[in-house]
This record gives C-alpha cells, sequence and structure tokens, in this order.
C-alpha cells in the first residue's frame, strides 16, 4: 500500500523536531525517527487502529496511532483504497481537530 503525507503533515513534523532540537540538539531526529517508524508500523496494518473519537465523521474514517516515545503526539490518518493518506502529526494540547480540513489527496497541491 501507498503512504502519502498531506504537505501540512510534513510542516507538523518539521515544526515539532524544531521545537525539540531547541530544547535538546538530537531530540528533533529522535520525534523525526519514531514517526517515520509509526508509518511503517500503520503500513504493516492499517485498519488495526479504530476511528479517532470525536474526529469528524467520514468514510473511510479519520484513525490515530499515538507515538510511543513522545505520547503527546498522535499521527492522523485514513486508510484510502489506493493508501494511506497522513492527515497530520497532532499534538494533544493544540486545538482539537485544528487539522480536519485535511481530509484526503484531492486538497494536496
Amino acid at each position: 500500500m501507498l503512504l502519502e503525507l498531506h504537505p501540512d503533515a510534513k510542516l507538523d513534523v518539521l515544526e515539532a523536531a524544531d521545537w525539540y532540537d531547541a530544547r535538546a540538539p538530537g531530540l528533533g531526529d529522535d520525534l523525526v525517527a519514531e514517526f517515520e517508524g509509526t508509518l511503517s508500523t500503520i503500513l504493516e496494518a492499517p485498519r488495526t487502529w479504530m476511528a479517532w473519537p470525536g474526529a469528524p465523521v467520514l468514510d473511510p474514517p479519520i484513525r490515530r496511532v499515538l507515538l510511543w516515545r513522545f505520547s503527546s503526539y498522535a499521527v492522523a490518518f485514513r486508510v484510502l483504497p489506493d493508501r494511506v493518506f497522513v492527515l497530520a502529526l497532532v499534538h494533544s494540547s493544540r486545538e482539537p481537530f485544528y487539522w480536519a480540513h485535511r481530509t484526503g489527496p484531492a486538497q494536496t497541491k
């Protein structure tokens, strides 16, 4: 199965990595590595994770996976017929579902 990230999801990862690197050099690299590992896990069995409670109701649903070490973060994604589409890397302290308008590949530019 293919993997695609919304362009803003890529920015989410870069911003989070920059934030961590400003506090401890190299920690941002650790976050990126964990994010990439989580993407690999998602691709192995993308329908393993349940729909995200409270997320906009879509078909197919928005799902989430929490990062292990950086547990304040979750990956929001949808399992589309031909790909896994990552909507966001979400920090739990941000406004809920600020990223919910990122529903699918047709919105990417």
